[in-house]
This record gives C-alpha cells, structure tokens and sequence, in this order.
C-alpha cells in the first residue's frame, strides 16, 4: 500500500462495528460529544471517524452520522487532496504538510496531546474553498483499545482579518514613505515653510502612530521597540497645540493650556507619551459640549511629571471601575473602547507611569498621567 506521510491501512468492517459500539456506549465521550463546541470527532488508530458531533455533522451539512462513520477526517470535510491517493487522507503528497494529519499521527506516535493549524482546501457547494482550523488531538485509552479525540475551531474569519491587518500597515507604511520622502523634497523657501514643517512632523507622527497600533492590535509589548530621547516639555505642548488646531474633536470648543509651561526636559519616548495625551485630550472634547472648554495642565517634581486633562462632566458612578477595560465603551458601535484602553496600556505597560482619573459633578473629570522625568 503506497503511502507518502501516514498509515494507509484501514481496519476490517467487523473490527470498525466493533469500536463504533463501544464508543457509542461511554457516557463520558457521549458527554463531551454534546457538551464541547466546535467540530468534534473520535478517531481510530487507523484515523478512521467513529463518532461525530451535531455541529460537525451540521456545518458540514451531513443529514445523518452514518453517512460520515469509517472516513478519515480529510474525506468527510471534502478536502480536495483527500481522494489523490488511492488510500486516501493521510497518504497523499500534500498530507505531509497539513497540520491535521501532522497532529493526529504525531499524537498517536508520541501519546501526548498535540496542537497544530490547519488550512484545508475543501469542495462546498461545487466550490473551492480555503478554511483555517485550530486543531487538537487528544489520545484516549479504554477496555484495552486506543482512540483519540479530534477538535476543530474554525479561525478562518480570525485568519483572514489577521492577513488583512498585517496587509494593511504593510501598504500603509509603504504610503507613508513616499509621503515623507515627497515632504522633504519641497524648498525651504515654499510659501509657508511653517505649514511645511508642521506637515512633515504631522507625516512622521502618522507613521509613528501605525507602528504603534500595530502594538495595539496584537496587545505584544515586544514587538514595539521604543526610543527613549529628552525631549523639552514646550516642545510636548506645541505638539499638543499642532494637533488640535484643526483637529474635528475639538471644533467650537477650546482648548487651554497652561499660561506658564515648565521649563524642564523628560526623557521618555515621545511618540507614546502624545499617544497617551492626545487620547486624554480626545476624551474630554468628545464628553464636552458645544462651546465648551478641555484645560491641559502639567505640574512638575523633582523624579515625576504629571500632565493633567479636565472637561466639566462627570463620569457616571456605575462605570468607573470599568473605565480602562479593553472594548468597554459607553458609545455604540462596534471597536470602541480603545481609547481609555491605549491610555493605560501605553502609559502604564511601556512608560511605566500612572494614569488615573478624578471625577464628581462639583469638579467634573480630570484625567492623570503622571511619569518618571527619567523613563529609560
């Protein structure tokens, strides 16, 4: 029997009747069958399917278990390398790399559970389609025979977004060069070299963002590398100024800075620190009304700094606690929540500060971030 990864050889009818039964009778495996989520099957040490779960059965679009029982996990999805060989899934030239058929021979070599991703190309409705599964095989003993338990969660959608993100900041920063690059070409004598400059550093603050979204998607501080510099607390302000000038938060409303602004240094990374604050900012405008006022305020120490943002509404008791919890959001929509979230991620995670908040309806609501001078 020519095979070119697993086992070719099925059991005998009598012998598949056999496990059938004794699989149908253990009251554990019939629990799990109708207690688990996802698609679930019990295979043989042939990998031949023995019992499956409705869902299975469902997604698949089988009317009844019989139709599936003695196939192997490839025939019953319609996978389209499963028939190329004459002893089917398992013994074809593409069986050598599916993270199926690696994880159950694997399990049934080394008798331990075994974890791997899946991409199948499978036949639904006369159509070729590409499905990613998370799979698990778990070896099973009993009355002197060995099974194992087959888990499939289907992470197609969650592949696909993931493939597009990644797609994504790939193009994006792609733009975003050739936008510098272009920016820098213009003469130093253009009309309004200030609008210029200010468009450069916009550009360069832009890219700085996308790197550090991508952080965000994947909650992975190491894929973050941060640039620690001292940067002068005027230049923070002026920053903060540049990009409220025209931001749409904050039209027809005021933003007020200190008349005063200190005249010290932090060392910390800069493009993190106006994340933390441009956020702080966007929350008091979006929670203010027409005409309304956001105050920045910063109060310097000899190890700490605190940059401080009030608007005079208060946030409601009942969601205080949840406040900077990922997706929670008193908007609607899907994709909120980010904002209060990226606050503390940033500015507590990689900054090592403090972001907290005060809030009544006498004094209305001031967020805190408060950070060494000296963060590296």
């Amino acid at each position: 029997m020519k095979t070119y990864f697993a086992p070719a050889e099925r059991c005998t009818r009598e012998k598949l009747q056999e496990e059938i039964r004794l699989i149908s009778c253990n009251p554990v495996i019939d629990g799990l069958m109708k207690s688990l989520s996802g698609l679930i099957a019990v295979l043989d040490e042939q990998r031949q399917v023995l019992a499956v779960n409705d869902t299975m059965l469902k997604i698949l679009g089988y009317p009844d278990a019989n139709e599936v029982l003695g196939l192997r996990p490839g025939e019953i999805l319609h996978c389209v390398h499963a028939h190329e060989e004459p002893w089917g899934c398992g013994t074809t030239k593409s069986c050598m790399t599916c993270g199926a058929a690696i994880a159950i021979v694997s399990c049934l070599e080394k008798n331990k559970p075994q974890d791997r991703i899946c991409v199948a190309t499978v036949i639904k409705d006369g159509k070729e389609i590409d499905l990613c599964f998370q799979v698990r095989t778990y070896p099973i003993n009993f009355e002197g025979h060995r099974f194992l338990l087959l888990f499939m969660h289907d992470i197609t959608n969650q592949q696909v977004w993931a493939s597009l993100e990644r797609v994504f900041f790939h193009d994006i920063n792609n733009i975003l060069s050739g936008l510098m690059g272009t920016s820098e070409m213009l003469p130093p004598d253009a009309a309004d070299h200030k609008l210029v400059k200010t468009l450069q550093q916009l550009l360069l603050r832009l890219k700085n963002e996308i790197d550090i979204q991508r952080v965000l998607s994947q909650s992975k501080t190491e894929n973050y590398q941060m640039v620690f510099h001292q940067i002068p607390i005027v230049e923070v302000v002026q920053e903060l100024r540049n990009f409220f000038a025209n931001h749409p938060a904050a039209k027809g409303k005021t933003l007020t800075f200190p008349l005063a602004i200190p005249d010290v240094c932090i060392t910390t990374d800069c493009s993190l620190l106006l994340r933390v604050l441009t956020n702080m900012v966007i929350n008091a405008f979006e929670a203010t009304g027409p005409a309304g006022e956001v105050k920045i305020r910063i109060n310097t120490g000899e190890k700490n700094i605190a940059f401080t943002v009030w608007n005079d509404q208060p946030i409601p008791e009942n969601i205080h606690l949840r406040i900077f919890k990922r997706h929670f959001s008193t908007k609607p929509g899907d994709g909120r929540g980010i904002g209060t979230f990226s606050m503390k991620l940033f500015g507590e995670d990689f900054l090592k500060g403090k972001v907290d908040f005060t809030s009544s309806v006498q004094d209305g609501t001031v967020f805190r971030f408060t950070l060494p001078r000296v963060s590296a």
